[in-house]
């Protein structure tokens, strides 16, 4: 359930677990011992699967999906498959698995064997951790970090993704940067607009999102091909999963109908683009059934459109 002020207006609650995979601390990297928790409706979740397919770490942390149709909480698919047949739509839904570490079917228990006392919101990512049976972190942001960086000391140096630098340090100023007020106007902007409760937070939350949106088109508008620098950063994997949800969801579901982007931002609409197209981490973890689902299902009817979820990359722009 979104959390709100008294105005009307959205706001985030912080995670409460915040450690991180680190070469001597209290989570070090080590193959098989952590487990990934996600949903590929979520857009916090998607940027932590992106990460984790760039990286090459499909050997060494396996990954739990969640069902999509967001109830009374994330679930997963009962291990013993036996529920009766008028809740079966509820539980099986394609692409969706069962808790691969504990055969549990909701997430929020997974947050009270961690913590008991646990009374916060039940949230994906998590990265957790089999040994000592708790969750190292769920703020999406630290768990891209982890991904990114935590278990560079256990990849294989000959694999290509043991390369990848998504927080370079000469960039990391600017990065931080960019993610805040992306963070700010568009990840989180797009929820101050959907679950406003008056027409006057609305009125506030959308201003504030469209000048966000005009922001990062005038950045891409000068040519570059990638947010910060001249290669892909944690900055662009932020950014994407807002966007490539942008046209097939939030319009719809969070009236950000102010313009769409593949008709009225021509440079972010070809960065989409070329990130959906050219970048295999990034469209083999979007799954355009659960983002859907996720968003629409509780209003019992989803939508069919957009005509393509996503616009093809044309020769010239490829």
């Amino acid at each position: 359930m979104a959390v709100r002020n008294d105005d009307g207006s959205f706001k985030m609650r912080e995670s409460k677990f915040r450690n991180y995979i680190a070469v001597g601390g209290r989570f070090p990297p080590e193959k098989g011992r952590y487990h990934l928790y996600v949903s590929y409706a979520c857009p916090w979740a998607h940027r932590a699967l992106i990460v984790w397919a760039l990286k090459g770490l499909e050997d060494i942390i396996d990954v739990s999906i969640a069902n999509p149709q967001l109830l009374d909480g994330w679930r997963f698919v009962p291990s013993d498959r036996k529920v009766p047949n008028d809740e079966r739509d509820v539980w099986d839904f394609p692409g969706a698995t069962v808790d691969k570490v504990y055969g549990t079917t909701q997430l929020s228990d997974l947050y009270h064997k961690a913590d008991p006392t646990y009374d916060g919101r039940y949230t994906v990512p998590v990265l957790w951790d089999t040994r000592e049976a708790t969750i190292v972190n769920n703020e999406s942001s630290e768990v891209v970090r982890s991904l990114a960086s935590g278990f560079d000391s256990i990849l294989p140096a000959s694999l290509p993704a043991s390369a990848i630098d998504l927080y370079p340090e000469h960039l990391r100023a600017e990065i931080d940067a960019t993610n805040a007020w992306v963070h700010r106007d568009i990840n989180v902007g797009v929820y101050k607009v959907g679950f406003a409760t008056t027409q006057q937070a609305y009125d506030v939350a959308i201003r504030d999102h469209v000048a966000g949106m005009a922001r990062v088109e005038a950045l891409l508008s000068d040519g570059r091909e990638w947010l910060v620098g001249g290669a892909m950063t944690e900055a662009d994997v932020r950014l994407f999963t807002s966007i490539i949800r942008y046209d097939p969801v939030y319009v719809v579901a969070f009236k950000t109908n102010y313009g769409l982007v593949r008709h009225d931002y021509p440079y972010l609409h070809h960065w989409l683009k070329k990130m959906y197209w050219t970048v295999p981490a990034c469209k083999d973890t979007t799954h355009w059934d659960h983002l859907k689902a996720g968003y629409h299902w509780v209003s019992g009817k989803i939508p069919i459109g957009p005509n393509n979820n996503i616009e093809a990359l044309t020769d010239d722009e490829g």
